[in-house]
């Protein structure tokens, strides 16, 4: 059987794209304005008194999701280690 090479319109393959390790910028340039925006409501006592309210305590969770840091970085002098914990079901031949 041939192989088929996955084409996009009249490119073959997909493009190359952003080299690895280039920040989006339309990513920083969100989590820039909505930093500004903060610090123009009063900071942290207005996010405060939006994660308290019911009514906008979802919105503020998804603010502080944007502006969080998506990579986990440790300290090279004394490095974390992350542990998984698998569960596994196995059933006996019985």
């Amino acid at each position: 059987m041939e192989s088929v090479k996955k084409t996009r319109g009249n490119l073959p393959g997909a493009g190359p794209g952003r080299p690895k390790g280039v920040p989006n910028k339309n990513t920083a340039q969100l989590k820039d304005m909505i930093l500004k925006a903060l610090d123009s409501a009063g900071g942290a006592d207005y996010l405060e008194r939006r994660a308290n309210d019911p009514r906008t305590a979802a919105a503020f969770l998804g603010l502080v999701g944007k502006v969080l840091p998506m990579t986990i970085a440790g300290d090279k002098e004394s490095p974390f280690t992350i542990t998984v914990i698998e569960r596994k079901i196995v059933r006996s031949d019985d």
